[in-house]
């Protein structure tokens, strides 16, 4: 092929504003570790060398990729991750399996929806606080929380449900009183069960992490937890540790290495569970509550200017030549 239709195919490979994936029309994630990803004329591709197979080559749907998150001994070029970039991929610096995210790069093209959304529920005392009570009824169930309960009456709910679900776990495995403790300055003195549930939680707030940055939402707006730049992972981790992070701690309880057994455990249960596009799907409830969020126009991806009394008005605009509202 020569080198005019080669050009041709990189002008066309451009993504358009109408063809940026739309978060609340598809979400896709994919984690990639050891591996050598670049952008060569047909697209992005991952190459991987062993000494049984030699070198493998896996092109990327990039325009289909809402995520990619790369695990340790991965490479990117910069000509590879322009091209995520232009499609609106999120790209995540995570650990292995996905777990820990260290850095991430997010596109310009990303929406600004959803942390919108966040922002003017965490701003609205009242929402706020209708955001942490949808967040303790995912937890423990609708009709769970009494009417007009206030915030300190839901941390004493969750205390003794949390209590409740630690002895039921504790007589199950036979391994008497339990007592969630964390303290870094003693690390090594502390039982299987505590370190196992310290070490799972820190993989799974990675993981919700990784979501959030997903659909652009701050994770420093806690709706429950503040004054961290993480609190709102910590408040969304805290839909699922009663599935996942609990029961695994207490199945480690005899064993001599919990820290890594668990963070094993909790990567290859991840499989099945599939848990990032629930993480989303649960964030989107709990921001935009009764909406079916049809895929938005994909003119919402471009930058407006705000007004106080209309919302958003075109920009790229000069508005010197528009006439005034006189209505």
């Amino acid at each position: 092929m020569n080198n005019t239709s080669g050009q041709a195919r990189r002008r066309l490979a451009a993504p358009t504003v109408a063809m940026l994936p739309r978060i609340a029309d598809s979400l896709s994630f994919l984690y990639l570790d050891i591996v050598r990803i670049h952008q060569d004329d047909t697209g992005v591709r991952a190459e991987v060398t062993t000494e049984q197979r030699g070198t493998e080559t896996v092109y990327l749907p990039t325009a289909a990729l809402s995520c990619v998150l790369l695990g340790p001994g991965t490479s990117i070029t910069a000509r590879a991750l322009t091209t995520l970039a232009r499609h609106g991929t999120t790209v995540l610096i995570t650990g292995a399996g996905g777990v820990r995210t260290y850095a991430a790069a997010l596109p310009d093209s990303l929406t600004t929806t959803w942390l919108e959304r966040q922002t003017r529920a965490w701003a609205d005392d009242n929402r706020r606080l209708a955001v942490a009570t949808a967040m303790y009824e995912k937890r423990f169930g609708r009709g769970s929380v009494p009417p007009g309960a206030t915030l300190a009456q839901l941390r004493g709910f969750e205390g003794q449900r949390v209590k409740a679900h630690y002895r039921l776990l504790a007589g199950q495995y036979r391994i008497g009183r339990f007592r969630r403790a964390y303290d870094p300055a003693s690390w090594d003195t502390q039982d299987p069960v505590n370190l196992a549930l310290s070490s799972a939680n820190t993989c799974l707030y990675g993981i919700v992490h990784a979501a959030i940055h997903a659909l652009g939402c701050s994770a420093a707006l806690g709706f429950v937890h503040q004054g961290n730049q993480q609190a709102f992972v910590y408040d969304v981790a805290d839909l699922y540790k009663a599935d996942l992070t609990i029961p695994l701690a207490f199945s480690l309880h005899n064993s001599t290495n919990p820290e890594a057994e668990a963070r094993r455990s909790f990567r290859d249960g991840l499989r099945l569970f599939k848990l990032l596009p629930r993480i989303v799907t649960d964030i989107q409830d709990l921001l935009d509550p009764g909406s079916d969020r049809q895929p938005p126009d994909p003119e919402e991806h471009m930058v407006d200017l705000w007004d106080p009394v209309i919302g958003s008005i075109p920009a790229g605009v000069n508005h010197a030549d528009v006439p005034p509202d006189r209505s």
